[in-house]
């Protein structure tokens, strides 16, 4: 991921649509976010192959242009993102041995993009499949803005999935927008 660093936070911002800039904010979090224990990440190339044509060489594949990125790591205390979603769901008055339920074994999808030109051919399905496969945690949590309610591509994936809404409408410091903080039991 460090090597790819550039092309993943390239299809982050074309899939998110953000102004071309925003990945130099992002570079620093998402090295840090590397480092975490337990983080794993995974990716989708286009690597497309004629009929007859041999599978590409490891090499070809490690610098084919990257279609998608998805990457996540396990909830631990002390993490700013676990710290927001136990405040809102305090706030939303969960009892707090459902919290400490869904907080103590969960994996964070992070994040999950695929690039414009390459969506709506199941690919960040298959990479959720991938990422979540054998994880060891009970759940797995995610947050997503909630830009128009649902309709869009992240949402129908994340249902087709099975995540439910956990929070809605929260606003975590520093981001005007609504999110939506989803989950689910594992495994997928």
């Amino acid at each position: 991921m460090e090597r790819r660093l550039r092309d993943a936070l390239a299809v982050y911002v074309d899939a998110m649509r953000y102004p071309r800039g925003t990945e130099n904010q992002r570079a620093a979090m998402w090295l840090e976010h590397i480092r975490r224990p337990g983080w794993q990440g995974v990716g989708v190339v286009d690597a497309a192959v004629a009929d007859g044509a041999p599978m590409p060489s490891a090499a070809e594949l490690s610098n084919a242009p990257l279609l998608g990125v998805a990457y996540g790591y396990p909830g631990a205390p002390g993490q700013w993102w676990q710290q927001q979603v136990i405040v809102g769901l305090q706030r939303g008055g969960l009892p707090p041995q459902e919290i400490t339920r869904l907080m103590n074994s969960y994996f964070e999808l992070t994040e999950l993009h695929i690039h414009p030109r390459a969506q709506g051919h199941g690919l960040g399905e298959a990479l959720a499949r991938r990422l979540l496969a054998g994880r060891p945690e009970n759940n797995v949590l995610l947050s997503t803005p909630e830009i128009n309610g649902e309709p869009n591509r992240a949402w129908r994936l994340y249902r087709r999935l099975g995540f439910t809404d956990i929070i809605r409408r929260y606003h975590f410091a520093g981001d005007p927008r609504p999110f939506a903080v989803l989950g689910r039991q594992l495994p997928l």
